[in-house]
């Protein structure tokens, strides 16, 4: 899948290094929901489950590259897939280096299509820290919709915080 600046692919074996790296940053965690660090085996297994159906796996992550130079922007993911009632959550994760110039937006449509378009989902959905302005902006200007608000959903650093619930409807 492709726009016109950035490519939406499959996680391939070489992407190892990259997804150690970002899997076992401890930065995102919070926004990841991750715990405990991964090892390069598990992550050498989920790359290679990844291969399957998404009917399967019940969850697609996709590398976010850039269409001219090929390298690796971010990723993106539909998890919690459920074939039956045609809904699933979505997170995105845009690399420092990269943020601010349009590609999350960019993946996102793109992303946002193809789930509907060729998968048949009729519903996404996002979980978003009520202190995550960027994501937040970025999940309302794709189209997504406030639904609700979970209160002390999210255990921090500094005591709990609240959850934005998003939807997008198609």
């Amino acid at each position: 899948m492709t726009a016109d600046e950035i490519a939406l692919r499959a996680l391939e074996p070489e992407d190892i290094d990259l997804l150690y790296k970002w899997e076992n940053d401890m930065k995102i965690w919070e926004v990841s929901n991750t715990l405990t660090p991964f090892s390069k085996h598990q992550l050498v297994k989920y790359i290679e489950q990844a291969q399957l159906d998404v009917f399967q796996t019940k969850q697609l992550r996709l590398i976010i590259e850039s269409e001219t130079t090929k390298e690796i922007i971010g990723m993106i993911d539909l998890f919690d897939f459920d074939g039956f009632h045609q809904r699933g959550g979505v997170g995105i994760i845009i690399h420092e280096d990269h943020r601010q110039k349009g590609y999350a937006f960019e993946a996102l449509q793109l992303f946002t299509d193809y789930c509907f378009k060729h998968l048949g989902i009729n519903q996404l959905y996002a979980n978003i820290s009520v202190n995550n302005k960027g994501s937040l902006a970025l999940f309302e200007k794709v189209g997504f919709e406030l639904v609700g608000v979970k209160k002390k959903w999210r255990k921090t650093k500094d005591g709990f915080t609240d959850e934005c619930l998003y939807q997008l409807l198609r």
